[in-house]
């Protein structure tokens, strides 16, 4: 596993360096290109498509891997509860895939999950490959209940979603 040590990204905008990627906070200025990487990686269908304005309102919650001042992929952590937290919005542009991007940023979401105090992340993938590589588990999907009610219900996929819920419990990892 990588490690990354640094001040977690809700309290600071510097981020974290990982070789010639810097990881940090996303700006509101940042939104359209946020905007425009998760609209451009809809075609594939593992992304929920998001407006510019819900993008806007809460870009302070993504976090970007930034190289040459490009913004090569990004993901976001909304609290679904109390208890719940998910990693939305995870995407690396096409260009740059392969290239240990993802797995950078995911490091930085835990670190910065596990600074900050959240109990439990989730989130809902094609491909569950790299997030169990993270220690996450591949659980049913009732056992996201926050996220069945916050999004589930009104998709078009709904009891037919070809995704994987997976979790984290940075509880149990203490224990």
């Amino acid at each position: 596993m990588i490690e990354v040590s640094s001040p977690p990204m809700a309290k600071t905008k510097e981020g974290s360096t990982c070789g010639n990627i810097k990881i940090r906070q996303a700006t509101q200025n940042e939104a359209p290109l946020l905007y425009a990487l998760i609209s451009n990686n809809l075609a594939e269908g593992h992304l929920l498509p998001r407006s510019l304005e819900e993008i806007t309102f809460h870009s302070h919650r993504f976090l970007v891997a930034v190289k040459d001042n490009e913004i090569r992929a990004c993901a976001e952590l909304a609290e679904l509860g109390s208890c719940v937290t998910e990693i939305r919005s995870y995407v690396v542009s096409e260009a740059h895939r392969h290239q240990g991007i993802g797995k950078h940023l995911l490091q930085e979401l835990l670190t910065t999950a596990k600074e900050d105090g959240h109990q439990m992340l989730c989130a809902f993938t094609h491909n569950p490959r790299p997030f169990i590589r993270f220690g996450f588990s591949i659980v049913p999907h009732p056992w996201v209940p926050e996220k069945i009610s916050k999004d589930c219900r009104n998709c078009s996929l709904f009891r037919n979603c070809q995704q994987y819920a997976v979790v984290l419990n940075f509880q149990s990892m203490e224990n």
